[in-house]
């Protein structure tokens, strides 16, 4: 077995010679797709996923004692950057690694930690967040759905929605109120089984065609005491946590496939071309060029403050930014591919055209998800700039 070594390039050898072993170059720049189907049934994803599980690396960072790879950020970075350098990719993605495993890491019980992290990092298990509610959106803590305390369990009633792929989930971590009387602190951080009598799914279907948004209804549903995380009434602190955590993933693309330039997919027939090859038009080689640059800045940046410290405040500058760049990125794609970039299903469109496009659609809502572009503003102001809350409606009146 392979251990990390003090010296990084020997440790990148190591890396190097692992991944040789173990990823199937079949599967260079294919990450998993939607079709979860499609995913089950490949030998070799499955193969891949098993040996990474089994390295602890597509969590590296997490403990070894429950299956992580035990690495520090140096080491991490190195897995990282060899596994993009062959064309690689982390099938053990999704919420749980993204958002909760940290979060239990930080707070949850030993007991906690033992049954629930070991299948994530084993990509075993699919998890969904259960936060907004149709009445608590970006006012979070105004969230209505109950957990009466019935002496050995929680009684749980109420609605939450947009939750994330909740179709194929087993587990929902949701903030819940377990007090009336007070509102922020009035919430407590609650893991409900899917399979629990009481729990309804239903899909919403999308403007990109997709469903994987969800509602959520809970009818006297039980759940168990010692599913409640951190402290009764203790739920806001460790929900604003997780959410720091999402932000940060949100933000963070280190570990995914590259995405081509939008100046190779202007070249690739969509645009006019010079020639020497230069994009004809030069106000759209600018703003492709301007893009890029910000682009390749910000990605420095991200890896900057993963070195630096653990989420934290920072990260909602990073997720506001990382969304603009996004929809961007976007909204060029679209320009760049004219009427090719029109289509919503079928001839004569190709499926990377569909595909780009739903992209551009889904990623309108960029600025709404992880917290809205406006909410990461107040936070910055407050929590980074120092700035005072803004005045009450009584306070801006004049006397």
């Amino acid at each position: 077995m392979l251990l990390p070594s003090a010296d990084p390039e020997t440790f990148r050898a190591e890396v190097r010679t692992w991944l040789a072993i173990n990823f199937p170059p079949e599967l260079r720049d294919a990450p998993p797709t939607e079709n979860e189907a499609e995913n089950a049934s490949s030998p070799l994803r499955a193969a891949w996923k098993k040996a990474l599980a089994a390295k602890g690396w597509g969590t590296p960072t997490w403990p070894k004692e429950y299956g992580g790879g035990g690495l520090n950020r140096t080491e991490a970075d190195i897995v990282r950057r060899e596994m993009a350098r062959i064309g690689a990719w982390n099938p053990m993605m999704g919420i749980g690694v993204m958002m909760f495993g940290p979060t239990l890491l930080e707070f949850g019980t030993e007991a906690q930690k033992s049954q629930h992290i070991p299948p994530i990092v084993r990509g075993e298990i699919n998890w969904c967040q259960g936060y907004s509610e149709p009445g608590a959106g970006s006012d979070l803590a105004s969230l209505q759905t109950s957990a009466a305390d019935k002496g050995g369990h929680f009684l749980v009633n109420g609605q939450k929605i947009w939750t994330s792929r909740a179709r194929g989930a087993h587990w929902c971590f949701a903030l819940v109120r377990t007090d009336r009387t007070r509102k922020h602190d009035g919430i407590s951080f609650l893991l409900i089984d899917m399979k629990s009598p009481g729990v309804e799914v239903r899909p919403i279907r999308l403007i990109s065609g997709d469903s994987f948004f969800c509602e959520i209804f809970f009818t006297d549903v039980r759940v168990p005491k010692n599913n409640l995380v951190g402290p009764l009434n203790g739920g806001w602190t460790i929900g604003k946590r997780l959410l720091q955590f999402e932000r940060s993933s949100i933000s963070d693309r280190t570990g995914a496939p590259e995405q081509p330039s939008l100046a190779v997919l202007a070249k690739a027939g969509h645009v006019a071309v010079t020639a020497d090859g230069r994009i004809a038009d030069p106000d759209l080689r600018q703003r492709i060029t301007r893009y890029e640059m910000d682009n390749t800045a910000f990605a420095l940046t991200v890896r900057r403050v993963a070195h630096a410290q653990n989420p934290s405040a920072t990260s909602s500058i990073l997720k506001n930014v990382f969304s603009r760049l996004l929809q961007e990125r976007g909204e060029l794609a679209m320009e760049i591919m004219g009427w090719n970039g029109l289509g919503e299903a079928g001839e004569p469109f190709s499926e990377r055209e569909l595909e780009m496009v739903r992209s551009w659609l889904f990623n309108k809502s960029a600025t709404i998800y992880g917290g809205t572009h406006e909410i990461q503003n107040n936070i910055i102001a407050k929590r980074i700039l120092g700035l005072p809350d803004s005045p009450s409606p009584d306070e801006r009146t004049p006397r």
